[in-house]
Parts: structure tokens; C-alpha cells; sequence
């Protein structure tokens, strides 16, 4: 009887979603929707920014115009846009390359030693600056660093060969600064894809080439794309890289956003390139994801 009390008082369970899971109270979405807010605002003073007069000479703006949109594509500044295209491409590519096999690895090794290796290794470069990895591969890319002196040293090269602000330079930094999130996500994807289909191809007879390419690399797809996906997008707002190591002879978006607003003080001509930038990320994230919904089982082709 008094059980039977005890469960007529006690607040009635809390109804459950369609998914199983309990309804998210409206409270803990409080923090998400200042933060959304925030960003919006953010945003909405950037485009308001980008669609006034710059008046040279003074801190204040004029009034609307699309003119700083029309110098977006002046021809100084055409080559900053397609070296961010070229640099970024270049990027996911090699970064995709180079980080597959590691990915691999990590995934699919019996070794808990060398998965810890592996993903210390992969970890590190976290636990420093930016700024700090960047001065780090301009001692080594110098005329001077380790690996001109190396090549000199060895008898391979009469005289230095110049990396340390070329586009090659920038994009060994860039490289090496996506690399570790891009094996993250690859590995990822690489760990949910099971493991008996590998066998049963083996099983069938295909050697573990022909395995990789018809089995493992298909199944990955979405971890590939999303990778490559984060580090384009990655790549094109760069700022740190390309001006430590391109020693302003590189230009991407970025650093014309800066020197437009920092040293020209020309904000709204640094807004416009600031939006051009993201409208092109938006752009590049709904073809994405509506190539991984392609991608996934029963998709529409």
C-alpha cells in the first residue's frame, strides 16, 4: 500500500524521444543558442562591414556600396585568390596521401605499443603553437637548415636551393599542420568498417592490393571526404603558415584579409575578402555533404 503511495507521489517518468533517448531540457540548450547567437552577430557585422565605402585616410565608412566586393577580383589581388585555391588543393592532397598509411596503421594494428606510438606521435604536435611549429620548419627549410645543409654536406647540391618563402616551403608547413587531424577522422573511419569483409575478399582471392582498392578505400569514402573536407577549409583560411614561411611572398586570403585591415586600415575591403572566403566554404561543405549522403547506403545517386 504505502509502495503503491510512493509511486502515485513521485513525479511521472519523462517521456522518451522517437530515437530511445531522453528530451534534452530546453535549459541546456541556453549556452548553444548565446553561442549561436553570438556568432550570428559576428557574422552579420562582417557583412554589414563588407557593404560600405572605405573612405582612405579615415577610420569611418561611407555609405552602402558593392565596390569592395568588385576589388575582391582587381588582378592584385587575383593572385592571392588562386594561390589559396592551388596551396589548398595541393594540401588536402598530399595531407590525404601522407596520412592514409598512418591512418591504417592506427586503426588496424594488433600492437597496443605501437598504437600508443602512433598516436603520440600523431598527438604531439598539439601541445604546440602553431607559431612554434612554424619557426620550427623555417630552421629547417633556411638555405642554412637541416636539410640544405644535408644535401650540401652530402655533395647532392652546389648550392642551397631555395624553399624558405617559395609556395614549396608553405606547402610542407601546411602539409604537416593538417596532417595530424586528418589522420584522426581517417582513422576513425577506418576503425567502423569491419573487418571481416577484408577477409572474406582474401578468402575469395584477391590479393591485399586489390582488397585495399575494392573493399577498404570504398568503404572509406566518408572519412575521406569529410577529412579532406576539414583540412581544405583548414588550408584556406590559413593565416600563421603562409606568412612566417611565404615571408610575404605568398599571399593567401587571409593575409590580404590582415594587411587590408591592419596595415591599410581598409576594414571593409578586408570584410568583403573575409565573406568571399566563407560564402566559398559554405559552398564546399553543402557539395560535401551532399556527396556523403550519396555516399551512404541507400542514398540517392
Amino acid at each position: 500500500m504505502a509502495r503503491d503511495a510512493a509511486e502515485l507521489s513521485s513525479p511521472p517518468p519523462a517521456r522518451l524521444t522517437e530515437g530511445g533517448g531522453a528530451p534534452v531540457p530546453a535549459l541546456c540548450l541556453a549556452p548553444a543558442l548565446v553561442v549561436m547567437a553570438a556568432f550570428a552577430l559576428g557574422l552579420a557585422a562582417l557583412l554589414q562591414y563588407s557593404l560600405l565605402e572605405f573612405i582612405p585616410g579615415s577610420l569611418r565608412t561611407g555609405g552602402l556600396t558593392s565596390r569592395n566586393f568588385q576589388q575582391v577580383v582587381a588582378p592584385q589581388y587575383l593572385r592571392a585568390i588562386w594561390e589559396t585555391i592551388l596551396l589548398s588543393v595541393a594540401t588536402t592532397l598530399l595531407t590525404l596521401v601522407a596520412s592514409y598509411p598512418v591512418a591504417y596503421a592506427l586503426a588496424r594494428t594488433r600492437s597496443t605499443a605501437l598504437r600508443s606510438c602512433l598516436l603520440i606521435l600523431t598527438l604531439a604536435p598539439f601541445f604546440t603553437g602553431a607559431i612554434v611549429r612554424t619557426y620550427a620548419w623555417i630552421l629547417v627549410l633556411g638555405n642554412s637548415g637541416f636539410i640544405n645543409s644535408f644535401l650540401l654536406r652530402a655533395g647532392l647540391l652546389e648550392n642551397p636551393y631555395q624553399m624558405l618563402f617559395t609556395s614549396k616551403g608553405v606547402l610542407v608547413g601546411l602539409v604537416h599542420f593538417s596532417m595530424p587531424v586528418m589522420i584522426l577522422i581517417l582513422a576513425a573511419g577506418i576503425s567502423h568498417i569491419d573487418p571481416t569483409y577484408e577477409r572474406a575478399a582474401a578468402s575469395l582471392g584477391a590479393n591485399p592490393v586489390l582488397t585495399f582498392l575494392r573493399v577498404t578505400l570504398p568503404l572509406s569514402l566518408p572519412g575521406v571526404v569529410s577529412g579532406s573536407l576539414v583540412v581544405f577549409a583548414w588550408t584556406f583560411s590559413a593565416f600563421p603558415t603562409p606568412e612566417l614561411l611565404g615571408g610575404g611572398r605568398v599571399k593567401m586570403i587571409a593575409n590580404v584579409v590582415k594587411d587590408l585591415a591592419l596595415d591599410s586600415f581598409n576594414w571593409p575591403g578586408s570584410a568583403a575578402f573575409a565573406v568571399v572566403a566563407l560564402g566559398v566554404t559554405f559552398v564546399l561543405v553543402a557539395a560535401v555533404a551532399r556527396s556523403v549522403e550519396r555516399l551512404r547506403p541507400g542514398g540517392h545517386p
